[in-house]
C-alpha cells in the first residue's frame, strides 16, 4: 500500500539554498540599514516622516470641511457621493502621495536623483497601495476584499523592492508531499489567489444571473430558487476544478484521499445530506414555494426564503422559524395556497331559542359578506348544526383569497359584524342558564 502521509521536503540541498538565499537577503538589508545611516538618506528620512505629519495635519483641518461641503450636496447622484466618501477616507494617504511627489520633482529638478532614491520608493509604494486601496472599494465582500487588498500590498512591496525571485525561492523550497503531489508555500499562495480571483469572478456573474433569473416572471417561484442553486453549484465547482487545473495539481492523486473524506462525511453528516436532498424534492415538486402560506405543527405562517438546508417561514407576529427540510418531506404540511390562495374558514356561534333561525341565518350571511376581506364571488353559507341546551348553534362558513394576510384578525373582524348585526335587529346571543330546584326535606317534616 502506498505510503500517502506528508513527508518533509526539506533535503539537504534545500536546506543549504534557503540558507544561502537567507545569507543574500541579510546581506541586502545589511547594506540597506548602513546606507541609511548615510546624511543624504538620513534627511530623506526625515523628509518623509515630516511629509507623513503634515499630511496628518491637513487631514485634520481639511477633513471636516471637505465632509461638510460633501453633506451640502444634496442633489447629487448616490455613485458621486459614494466616490467621494472613499476619497474622503484616504485622504491622509492622498495628501502624503501629493506631497512626497512634488518633493521628489523639486529634488530631481535642483540635485543628483540619488539625493531623492530613497524618496521614489516610499512615493512609489505609496501612490501603489494608494491604487490598490481604491481598486479593492470595488469588491462588496468585505473578506474577499481585505485578503485580495493585502495580498496585493505585499507583492506590490516585493516587486518594488526587488526580491520577488528570492521570496518565490523561499516559499517553493519550504514543503511537503502527500502521495504524487508536492505542496509548497508558493504553491499555497497561488493557489489562493487562483481561487480568490476565481471566487470574485463567479460571484459577480451569480449576482448578475440571479437578477435576471428571479426578474422573469415566465419562471415559477420555485424553479427560480433550483435554478439558482444549480447556477450556484455549477460554477463554484466549475471554479474549483480550473483553479486546481491551473496549478497543475493532478486530480487522481487525490481520490484515495478524497474517497475517505466522502465515506467520513457520509456517517457524520447524514442529516446535512438528508436535508439537501429534500431541498432538492421541494424544489421539483413545486410542494411548496416562497409566498405560500403553511402550517406544521404550531407553526403557521409564509414561506420566506427557500435553502440549501431549511426552510425559513415567517409568522404573523414577526418570528421567524428556520425548519429542516426534511420535515416538510415526511411531516404532514397543511398548504393554505398550494394549488389556489382561496381559503375557506369557519366561525361557530349560538342564539336564543325565541330567535327565528331564517333571520337568523340570512342576518349572518349579510354581516359576513360586509367584512372586506370576505369574497363574493364565492357563497357564504349559515347552517344549524345543532340545539344545543341554552342555543340553537350554527356554522357560518365564509372564503377568502389572502392567507397572507392573517386568520385570526378576519375572524374577529367576522365575529364584530355578527356582533353588531344582532344587536340591531334584536337578536340575543344566550349564556348558558341552570335552574335549581330546592327539594323539600322529608326528615323534617
Amino acid at each position: 500500500m502506498a505510503n500517502h502521509d506528508p513527508q518533509p521536503e526539506l533535503t539537504a540541498e534545500q536546506i543549504q539554498e534557503l540558507v544561502s538565499i537567507g545569507t543574500d537577503i541579510y546581506s541586502q538589508v545589511q547594506i540597506f540599514a548602513i546606507s541609511l545611516l548615510r546624511p543624504w538618506n538620513l534627511y530623506q528620512i526625515g523628509i518623509i516622516i515630516g511629509l507623513f505629519v503634515l499630511a496628518h495635519v491637513l487631514r485634520a483641518v481639511l477633513g471636516p470641511r471637505i465632509r461638510n461641503w460633501m453633506a451640502s450636496r444634496e442633489n447629487w447622484p448616490k455613485w458621486r457621493m459614494r466616490i467621494l466618501a472613499v476619497i474622503h477616507q484616504r485622504l491622509r494617504a492622498i495628501f502624503f502621495v501629493v506631497l512626497i511627489w512634488v518633493v521628489i520633482a523639486f529634488m530631481r529638478e535642483y540635485t543628483w536623483n540619488s539625493r531623492s532614491y530613497l524618496l521614489s520608493i516610499v512615493g512609489t509604494l505609496a501612490f501603489a497601495w494608494l491604487i490598490i486601496a481604491f481598486a479593492t472599494r470595488l469588491i462588496k465582500s468585505v473578506p474577499l476584499r481585505r485578503t485580495i487588498r493585502y495580498g496585493a500590498w505585499v507583492y506590490v512591496t516585493l516587486y518594488i523592492m526587488g526580491v520577488v525571485d528570492q521570496a518565490e525561492q523561499v516559499l517553493d523550497n519550504i514543503g511537503f508531499r502527500l502521495g504524487d503531489i508536492r505542496f509548497t508555500l508558493l504553491l499555497l499562495i497561488q493557489a489562493l489567489v487562483i481561487l480568490t480571483l476565481l471566487l470574485a469572478l463567479v460571484r459577480f456573474v451569480i449576482r448578475t444571473t440571479t437578477s435576471k433569473i428571479t426578474n422573469n416572471e415566465d419562471i415559477s417561484p420555485s424553479m427560480q430558487v433550483l435554478l439558482v442553486k444549480a447556477v450556484q453549484i455549477g460554477l463554484y465547482a466549475t471554479a474549483f476544478f480550473i483553479g486546481v487545473r491551473a496549478l497543475g495539481i493532478d486530480l487522481t492523486g487525490l481520490a484515495v484521499l478524497s474517497g475517505a473524506i466522502g465515506v467520513g462525511l457520509g456517517f457524520g453528516l447524514q442529516k446535512v445530506v438528508s436535508n439537501l436532498v429534500s431541498g432538492v424534492i421541494i424544489l421539483l415538486d413545486k410542494s411548496i414555494k416562497p409566498g405560500d402560506v403553511i402550517s406544521l405543527g404550531d407553526t403557521f405562517g409564509w414561506i420566506n426564503s427557500l435553502g440549501a438546508r431549511y426552510v425559513s417561514v415567517v409568522t404573523r407576529d414577526g418570528r421567524e422559524y428556520l425548519i429542516p427540510n426534511e420535515d416538510l418531506i415526511t411531516g404532514q404540511v397543511v398548504n393554505w395556497s398550494h394549488s389556489n390562495e382561496f381559503v375557506r374558514l369557519d366561525i361557530h356561534f349560538g342564539t336564543s331559542y325565541a330567535d327565528n333561525p331564517h333571520e337568523v341565518r340570512k342576518i349572518a350571511v349579510e354581516a359576513a359578506q360586509s367584512v372586506d376581506r370576505v369574497l363574493k364571488s364565492r357563497p357564504t353559507v349559515c347552517h344549524i348544526v345543532g340545539f344545543g341546551d341554552s342555543s340553537v348553534d350554527y356554522i357560518l362558513r365564509f372564503w377568502i383569497s389572502d392567507p397572507t394576510g392573517g386568520l385570526t384578525n378576519i375572524r374577529g373582524n367576522v365575529f364584530l359584524a355578527l356582533w353588531d348585526a344582532f344587536a340591531e335587529n334584536g337578536i340575543s346571543i344566550p349564556f348558558p342558564q341552570r335552574e335549581v330546584k330546592v327539594l323539600k326535606d322529608p326528615v323534617a317534616d
